[in-house]
Order: C-alpha cells, then structure tokens, then sequence
C-alpha cells in the first residue's frame, strides 16, 4: 500500500469498507430516492450498526474512538452513494448537531441525545439558520424567555437539515435581547415537544433526497435541563461547530467531485466521435486533466486542516480557504462533466445532472463563497 502523510492503513481499510458499504447498499437506490424526495430512516440505522456515525466519538458513548481523518474519510466516501442529499443529511448528523453535545454537554445530555445518536436511533438536526440570520448569527431573533421550570422558545428558523424528521436539535436561540452575541445559548430540543411546528418542507434544486424544512417555535415551553453549555456562550460555542461544519463540507465536495469525474473519463472513453474517443481530442483532454490538478490541489488543502485540527490548533483562515475552493472546485467538475456529455449530459436519466444540481450548494450552505472570502481578507488583517 502506497505510504501517505495523513492516512494510515487502518483509514484505508476504513475508507474500503465505507466504499462497499455505499456502492452496494446507497448508490442501487440513489435515484429512487431523488425521485422520492426522501432517503429511508434505515439508513441512519444501518450506518449506526456498522459504526459509522461515531467513528470520531469516544467508545465510551458507542463511538470508534478514531481521529479526524476517520471523519474525512467518511465524508469523501459517502459522496459514492451518488446522493448528495443523504452526504448531506449524514454531515449534519455526525459533524454539525452532535459534536456540541459531546464538547459542551453533561453526562444525562449524552446518554439521552448522543449515545442514540451515534447507534442511529436518533436523528439529530442543527437549527441556526433563520430567514433574517443566515451567516450573519449574530442577527437570529428566535428567544427563549426564562419561565418556571424552564425556557418559552418563539421564533423560527429556515434551511434545517433533517428539519423534517429530526428526533432532536441542537437549537440556538437568544437568551438576553440586549446583548448581541453575548445574548445566545444552545438547548437540545425532543421535537415532540409541543409548539415545536414543522411548517413546511423546502422544494429544493438539488439535495432532493434530503427533508429540508422551515421550523417554527410557537410558545414551546423546554425544561430548564435543555440548555445546552453555559448561559450566554451560545455564539462562541456554535461558531467553534461551524468550522467542523466546513471542513466536513469540504471533504464531502471533494469526494463527490472526484466521483464525478471519473465517470465522465469512462463516458468521454466510450463515446466515439469523429472516429475516436472524444477524450482523445486534446481540447477535453486537456480540460481533464486541469480538473484532476485542482481536485488534488483542494484535497491537499482539507487534508492540511484536518491535520492541523487533530494537533488542537483552529485554523479558521485555512478551513474557509478549503470550503470555498472545494466547492467552486465541485461545481466546476460538475459544470465541465456536463459539457463534455453534451446533450446527453442534460438529460435526467444521467446522474451527472444530480451532480451538478447537488454540488451548487456547496457555494452557498455553511457560509456562502462571498462569506468565506470576507473571512480569509479579515484574518489576513487586510482591513486593520
């Protein structure tokens, strides 16, 4: 096995398994479930038993006690199912609302909502997103006011992830309306609780397989046992998970990206023009071998900081590097495999639309491009 800076030969024995895993058991039924808008809750459960929603996690909580690049690793080969929406859906659950419980939780916390988590019993949502705060967090209105025995939550949030089926969320919500960002906490929320109303599910472009919802918050009353961390430190607590978030995103981009292209190098092999393979046209082969270059180039950097992240620094200029390169770098891979399959590229019986469709998120969830440019140009001080 050839020798590798980041991976050992328990990760690539990992990444086999995990590879096997989504081409025999996801990828059959990708489309099923593009068509259906919706991927089946055994999914959760199945990954659940083979250990794959807590590969990070301690094994104390159920978990495999694994480093990062287990999760790299889990987010660059669930992009193999050929469903972007159930890469999604799985990032949210072991990337995004989870990893808060553990960092900030107490012990009752994470037996009641990560141990299920992790067996995939429960499926976990992240509720961040509102229609007047997207990446600006600092802005959500959603309150819970102080009442006997616990927190009255009003508001409402949009764009959440699991919204629609989620046994849980991990919420933040303002807790004191005058102190900005001082003024925000983290509850963990059953969604049968009362007045927590799933209003409608989105009608998306892409990401179809995955239930995204708008939430609202009307007069639910959570117990005093809810909040999740310290009182006030919700915005500090939260913006530490949205790096994970980016770095999960990025891997993911790049592993649906680098399944992209290699299905359009068979379908440009395969389709005959003008008396040869069209890959031998030095035009497509040249434009190949540019999009290979660049997905390299991307996986190095998320390599670089997942590196960084398991030796405990916080490399938030690099990781907003990755996301935004990584998903301009999956579009683009996408847009250009489109091209090279003409008008068979926009037919629906050829997944390299999903593709296409599935991959513009990724310049838009977790912090838009314009997003990630301002806090590359703000921590390079270049407006000191």
């Amino acid at each position: 096995m050839a020798l590798s800076l980041f991976f050992t030969e328990e990760h690539e024995m990992l990444r086999q398994s995990i590879r096997e895993f989504c081409e025999k058991e996801l990828a059959p039924n990708a489309q099923q479930w593009e068509d259906d808008e919706g991927f089946p809750d055994w999914v959760f459960k199945r990954m659940g038993e083979l250990g794959y929603l807590g590969l990070h996690f301690p094994e104390e909580y159920g978990g495999g006690d694994g480093d990062y690049f287990t999760n790299i690793v889990l987010a660059e080969e669930i992009g193999r199912s050929g469903c972007g929406g159930l890469a999604m859906a799985v990032a949210v659950q072991v990337g995004m609302a989870t990893p808060p419980v553990l960092a900030f939780g107490n012990e009752e916390q994470k037996q009641k909502y990560l141990v299920p988590a992790i067996a995939g019993d429960k499926i976990a949502c992240l509720g961040i997103t509102e229609p007047e705060a997207g990446s600006d967090v600092a802005s959500l209105r959603t309150f819970a006011e102080k009442v006997d025995g616990g927190w009255k939550v009003n508001g409402n949030k949009i764009f959440i992830t699991n919204g629609a089926r989620a046994d849980f969320m991990t919420l933040v919500a303002r807790t004191e309306k005058r102190k900005g960002y001082k003024g925000m906490s983290l509850f963990l929320v059953d969604t049968d609780t009362k007045g927590f109303v799933v209003n409608r599910k989105l009608d998306k472009v892409g990401m179809r397989s995955s239930d995204t919802a708008e939430i609202f918050f009307e007069d639910m009353v959570i117990p005093e046992d809810s909040m999740l961390g310290e009182e006030g430190r919700g915005f500090y607590n939260i913006m530490w998970e949205l790096q994970g978030e980016r770095l999960i995103g990025a891997a993911a981009a790049i592993g649906g990206a680098v399944l992209t292209l290699e299905g359009v190098i068979e379908y440009t092999k395969e389709r005959v023009q003008f008396g040869k393979p069209i890959c031998q046209n030095q035009a497509i082969a040249h434009r190949i071998a540019d999009l290979a270059t660049e997905i390299e180039a991307a996986k190095s950097l998320v390599y670089l900081c997942a590196w960084k992240n398991d030796q405990g620094e916080y490399p938030v200029k690099e990781i907003s590097m990755a996301k935004l390169l990584t998903a301009q770098v999956a579009f683009k891979v996408a847009d250009e495999a489109m091209q090279f399959m003409g008008g068979y590229g926009y037919m629906m019986e050829y997944p390299v639309q999903l593709a296409w469709r599935d991959s513009r998120l990724g310049r838009i969830g977790g912090g838009t491009d314009e997003i990630m440019r301002e806090i590359i140009a703000t921590t390079m001080g270049l407006y000191a």
